[in-house]
């Protein structure tokens, strides 16, 4: 059985739409290694319609000279949770899911050999989150305050405790927090 391991990049106050922000702080070597082990652990990748569509186009190009992870976002098997989508053939190695279904991807958790990562997904992943499908919370908490922008839990999400399993703060002043589900 596999886990979903979810990874965000988010400003203090939780923005993670479209994080080209994060440039400015550069990727250091700890950020890399934290990010490789998510990916290392992963045999496939869940997104939303979204993110799928984001994530095609830049990174669908791109070859290992450009980018050490471009082997597994581009070789890796991708799954779209979408109800609009009919097709997934702009990149290589997806699928449409089909619309939200907690059993189906419980099913999917079951088949899979190794863990599913998740980058961006918001909508997909504050779902999974409240049907306890996340088994790692993995956020990129960059110290920067954008104040407007789309939030991974906007206001009205409903209350979700979680536990901290571990954290690690980066030069640049990058903390990676990793949280599960809470212990009772």
């Amino acid at each position: 059985m596999g886990e979903i391991h979810v990874h965000e990049f988010v400003s203090l106050d939780g923005v993670f739409e479209s994080p080209i922000w994060t440039a400015e702080y550069g990727f250091t070597e700890g950020m890399a290694r934290a990010i490789g082990g998510l990916t290392e652990a992963s045999s496939a990748i869940l997104l939303g319609r979204k993110t799928f569509e984001m994530f095609a186009p830049a990174w669908s190009g791109r070859t290992v000279e450009d980018d050490p992870g471009a082997p597994f976002f581009n070789d890796t098997p991708k799954h779209v949770v979408s109800s609009t989508l009919t097709t997934a053939d702009i990149w290589n190695n997806s699928t449409v899911f089909g619309a939200y279904d907690a059993q189906a991807i419980r099913k999917l958790k079951d088949d899979v050999d190794g863990d599913i990562y998740i980058s961006g997904s918001g909508t997909l992943v504050r779902a999974l989150l409240a049907d306890g499908l996340v088994d790692g919370l993995h956020l990129l908490v960059y110290p920067l305050v954008l104040g407007t922008g789309d939030r991974l839990f906007p206001e009205g999400t409903p209350r979700l405790p979680l536990s901290l399993t571990g954290q690690e703060a980066f030069e640049n002043g990058v903390v990676h927090l990793t949280y599960g589900a809470a212990k009772s």
